[in-house]
């Protein structure tokens, strides 16, 4: 019998769209207005500040939604926006400067949608409102600090192939390396020179060699900069839990940072913009301190003060750095002190084991790093960064280390929880300075929505209008496939995690809406054209749709080609743009295709039928 589908398939256009229809519903329940209280750095969030919390609302008689504790800030539901404003001056005012109060907008999606692993579709920084950062990274510092490592890197090599130096000492931007004999000088050149391609060596002089970075090499660590910068910021990001960010590069040493939704900016430029990493050395008991601190430090060694306040001397040696730890976690001892356990890889694991081994009894510190911005400018207008060194843990090592220990001495679970984000998302390679910050508000992304919105809106009116006059009853069909692909645009685009919908984005819906009218003009007018070749109404049907397919197919597929091309090459925006441009081409192909023929099947296939409403 002609036009007649199987049962299963009339069950699987139904099941697809209920699906979709299901979760594009949790967009239907808005947000509530909400504030945010996040920790500082020496506070935390826990039971205590909820029953604070809602008994300073409360008492202010503000009328709250709901208030609950998340799992790393409290959450407090309003019902409306000046209420939102008022909580927010009352807890800054009571809670202080330990606690960071910020406006929000969560998501109102029933408990049992959520459950279903339902949510709104995810906004962008245009829609949603948001931060947009550009960064600088400072090369300078990523190349000083490849000498550094090379002096380091000096010291081990030579030792170990046994060819006895004066002394190694880092000059600006380059190394040199005193000898006691000629001898020993030209061997350690050859020796050098085959370990180290992209360093420069030269004979100075005096038993003296000196090492340089080759242009190349320079080139390929400003370029290492750069790319694992911005790993490490996708990486951060990531545990603040932001959606769908936007990081990318700019020129040859800037960072495009937009956080779309963000609300605790202070909080966001305190982890993109911090440089903290760990330094593992031993303390120096070959000295006597006394002596460092009234200027007298010895060769090799270096003096820096715990959080005490209290002098140590270290020795220069880095026995480990934060470069090899691949995860951190916050936990407390046995005596519920906090505390960071850490994991290294096996080549950190493989030197801190070797650094171990014979000094079990002796103590080793752990010094914490950090670059901070300071207000003055280098001959290039650049901010300059100061280098901050303290020691933040002295402990005997008990037992010979390996991939997997902890550190103590920290002052608050806040600070360790902190402290274990820096080092588990990676130190920077280079500090980063923010050279511009800019802020789009709620209320313009909700402008930019309404008006997305209206376009769309006034878009798919037209259409609905003008099919049933052109194509009768047929039109009908066409306009029910096409309010389903909306539902179905909107359902993907919330079920994939990784999408955003966009401005540009919501151009893409505008755009899909008539290419997936297009497919049915397609089908409607081959089958005029076999009716009026004098086929049958159910022949015309039949050969209508299959005769369109190929032409259908072959447009759609180039522009998706168009589209996969964008999202690959695209960033920001025009990724936006592809997105929806992908998902809404491939549902309406389903919609046009599959969809209408269903319906066009169930009314009026296996009937006799003398003509059509087309």
């Amino acid at each position: 019998m002609l036009n007649k589908y199987p049962m299963w398939k009339y069950l699987m256009v139904v099941l697809v769209i209920a699906v979709c229809a299901l979760y594009a519903s949790p967009n239907l329940y808005g947000e509530d207005y909400a504030v945010q209280i996040s920790a500082g750095r020496n506070a935390e969030v826990d039971t205590r500040l909820f029953e604070q919390v809602k008994t300073d609302l409360q008492a202010a008689g503000i009328d709250i939604k709901s208030i609950s504790l998340e799992e790393s800030h409290l959450l407090v539901r309003l019902r409306n926006g000046d209420d939102q404003l008022v909580v927010r001056e009352k807890l800054e005012a009571s809670l202080g400067n330990d606690y960071v109060v910020a406006l929000n907008l969560a998501p109102a999606t029933p408990d049992w949608l959520e459950s279903l692993g339902a949510s709104p579709m995810k906004l962008g920084l245009d829609l949603r409102g948001g931060v947009h950062f550009l960064m600088e990274v400072d090369m300078k510092a990523a190349i000083n600090r490849s000498i550094e490592q090379m002096e380091d890197d000096f010291r081990n090599s030579l030792r170990e192939e046994k060819l006895r130096y004066r002394r190694v000492e880092q000059k600006s931007d380059r190394v040199d390396v005193q000898f006691r004999d000629q001898e020993t000088l030209d061997q350690a050149i050859n020796f050098l020179e085959k370990n180290n391609p992209g360093l420069l060596f030269k004979d100075e002089g005096e038993l003296t060699m000196s090492a340089v970075l080759s242009e190349q090499r320079l080139k390929e660590i400003r370029e290492y900069a750069l790319k694992q910068n911005i790993t490490i910021m996708r990486n951060r990001v990531n545990q603040l839990g932001v959606a769908e960010p936007v990081i990318q590069r700019q020129g040859s040493d800037r960072i495009v940072v937009q956080l779309p939704g963000i609300q605790d900016t202070a909080r966001a430029k305190e982890i993109l913009n911090a440089t903290a990493t760990l330094q593992f050395r031993m303390v120096d008991l070959d000295h006597d301190v006394r002596d460092a601190v009234e200027g007298r430090v010895p060769p090799g060694a270096q003096l820096l003060m715990d959080r005490k306040g209290q002098p140590q001397l270290l020795d220069k040696r880095i026995m480990l750095t934060g470069d090899h730890i691949v995860d951190a976690s916050s936990s407390f001892d046995e005596y519920g002190r906090p505390q960071v356990n850490i994991k290294l890889d096996s080549e950190g694991g493989n030197k801190m084991s070797h650094g171990t081994k014979d000094n079990i009894g002796k103590p080793m510190a752990t010094v914490f790093i950090e670059y901070k911005p300071t207000n003055e400018k280098d001959k290039d207008g650049k901010i300059v960064f100061e280098k901050h060194e303290e020691v933040i843990n002295v402990a005997t090592i008990q037992a010979r280390l390996g991939n997997s220990f902890r550190i103590t001495g920290i002052d608050s679970p806040a600070e360790a929880q902190n402290l274990s984000l820096l080092l588990r998302a990676g130190a920077l390679v280079a500090p980063i300075s923010i050279v511009e910050e800019r802020t789009v508000g709620p209320s313009l992304g909700q402008e930019n929505i309404e008006l997305g919105m209206q376009a769309i809106f006034w878009g798919l009116m037209l259409i609905l209008a003008f099919m049933p006059i052109y194509y009768r009853k047929f039109g009908l069909v066409a306009n029910a496939a096409l309010l389903a692909n909306l539902v179905m645009i909107v359902g993907v685009m919330s079920m994939i995690p990784g999408a955003t919908l966009t401005l540009p984005g919501m151009a893409g819906i505008v755009l899909t809406v008539g290419m997936a009218v297009d497919a049915n003009v397609l089908i409607f007018e081959r089958i005029r054209e076999e009716l009026r070749d004098g086929r049958s109404p159910q022949q015309a049907i039949h050969h209508g749709y299959d005769s369109a397919l190929s032409t259908i197919a072959d447009a759609n597929i180039t522009t998706l080609i168009a589209a996969l091309i964008l999202f690959a090459v695209g960033t920001g925006p025009v990724k936006g743009f592809s997105i929806t441009l992908a998902i809404g081409i491939l549902t309406s192909m389903f919609t046009a295709i599959v969809g209408t023929r269903a319906l066009v099947n169930s009314v009026w296939g296996g009937k006799r039928l003398n003509n059509l409403s087309i």
